[in-house]
């Protein structure tokens, strides 16, 4: 399939991403949250690229603080969650699940990821199908459940696997290995993701990033995804147990581990 976008990443800070996304047809250039890094700026200028509008996932400091920086060079439009518009400055838009948002020749569909943050969404691009899932999800992992409750972060997490198994997954920081190492301590005879490990070290021997991941990898091997299975629902003593429950303890269990 003919690529109609071009998605780059950079690492920035600590762990984060930021990710960008230029439509081949119209230059028109986007891009997902807006950590306050300076490689941002010097990224964007080495390409002649000018965000035309910056997408912002939730309202944590890393993913926001370089929106000044950027509505300055830029003069992006900042679309921010409605939810959390009062925790994000500056903003120009605010958006809530369910919308549709045109972008060059495609379309990002807006997408209610809550839990991390409460008003957490994330943004679906229809024509070359790639979720940007910020915080809410991360290859073989999620966000840390701040603000919960556990059940509306499962639902969230459940509507992400009704995308195609194709979908490109992009997430705002770089955790693959430490999450597949929890996963492996529930899961220890589980060889895809065995497999998966030595890639990923692989990879960050090499100083490249673990993502994108694909939907299908993640429905598959990510525990997260799947308190509905009994095997990992047996892996944290809930077998039997309501599915957010079972949720909620792997969760508590990655935070202890």
């Amino acid at each position: 399939m003919t690529q109609k976008f071009d998605i780059e990443m950079l690492p920035v800070l600590d762990t984060n991403y930021a990710i960008f996304i230029r439509c081949r047809t119209t230059g028109k250039v986007a891009m997902i949250d807006a950590p306050d890094d300076d490689k941002i700026l010097n990224f964007l200028d080495d390409r002649n690229w000018r965000p035309d509008i910056v997408l912002v996932t939730h309202r944590h400091w890393d993913h926001i603080d370089g929106l000044a920086k950027i509505k300055a060079r830029y003069n992006s439009r900042i679309i921010v969650p409605d939810s959390e518009k009062d925790a994000i400055t500056p903003h120009d838009a605010t958006i809530a699940p369910g919308a549709i948002l045109p972008f060059g020749v495609g379309h990002f569909t807006v997408l209610s990821t809550p839990g991390h943050t409460s008003g957490h969404i994330a943004y679906y691009l229809q024509e070359q199908p790639t979720l940007f899932a910020g915080d809410a999800l991360f290859s073989v992992g999620c966000g840390r459940m701040f603000d919960g409750p556990a059940n509306a972060m499962w639902d969230g997490l459940k509507e992400l696997r009704h995308l195609p198994d194709e979908t490109a997954l992009y997430c705002g920081h770089e955790y693959t290995i430490d999450n597949i190492n929890f996963a492996l301590s529930l899961t220890p005879d589980h060889q895809a993701l065995r497999q998966h490990l030595q890639w990923a070290k692989e990879r960050r021997t090499q100083n490249q990033p673990t993502l994108p991941s694909t939907l299908g990898f993640e429905k598959a091997n990510n525990p997260f995804l799947r308190a509905d299975d009994p095997t990992i629902a047996k892996a944290v003593d809930k077998l039997g147990a309501p599915e957010a429950e079972i949720f909620a303890a792997i969760r508590k269990a990655k935070d202890q581990f």
